[in-house]
């Protein structure tokens, strides 16, 4: 395949700031969640958890955070150890193992969630609304490609149709699950 250098050009400065952006948003992140004693990834974890009702199967974890099964025991681990959450059996199947919130994890979140929310607005306020839902529009593109990558015999339609960030009711559910006043989350 024969790319002409402008076009490479600007591929390529797009793949990289793809990846610069994802890593300066981790470290500011990494920096808020920090004051509360949490990493990016335990912030996700708690704020996936309580989100979704206060309880999670470990390979629920994986989908929502996009992660390998293996890589989420391993945080789950960590996080059991740090008193942030617990594991609890399945009532239903004594086989399978929930996750959910310790009182610990409860009240990192707390002030955490409302730093990362404001974190959000402020990054973002620059974008207009219609900036924004274009920027969506051409994320979920190049995620569905690359989901497409990783699963080639996957149903992309499925797969966009079932995308985490299209759920109905996310930004609802988690405005009364981790903002439980709903005033901390207007914007």
């Amino acid at each position: 395949m024969t790319v002409n250098s402008e076009s490479g050009n600007t591929v390529l400065r797009l793949w990289l700031l793809l990846h610069r952006v994802h890593d300066v948003m981790v470290l500011c992140e990494d920096s808020i969640f920090g004051k509360y004693g949490l990493t990016t990834e335990q912030f996700s974890v708690l704020a996936a958890v309580k989100s979704r009702g206060g309880s999670l199967k470990p390979g629920e974890l994986a989908t929502i955070l996009a992660r390998s099964p293996n890589s989420v025991t391993m945080l789950v681990d960590r996080m059991v150890k740090g008193g942030l959450v617990r594991r609890t059996r399945d009532r239903k199947d004594r086989r399978g193992v929930n996750v959910s919130l310790t009182t610990k994890g409860e009240k990192a979140l707390g002030p955490a969630a409302p730093a990362g929310w404001e974190f959000i607005q402020k990054i973002l306020l620059p974008l207009s609304d219609k900036d924004k839902q274009a920027l969506i529009s051409m994320l979920e593109i190049v995620k569905c490609e690359a989901d497409g990558y990783l699963n080639p015999e996957a149903d992309m339609a499925e797969l966009i149709k079932n995308s985490y960030t299209k759920q109905p009711g996310l930004y609802e559910r988690m405005v009364k699950n981790i903002f439980p006043s709903g005033s901390e989350a207007k914007g």
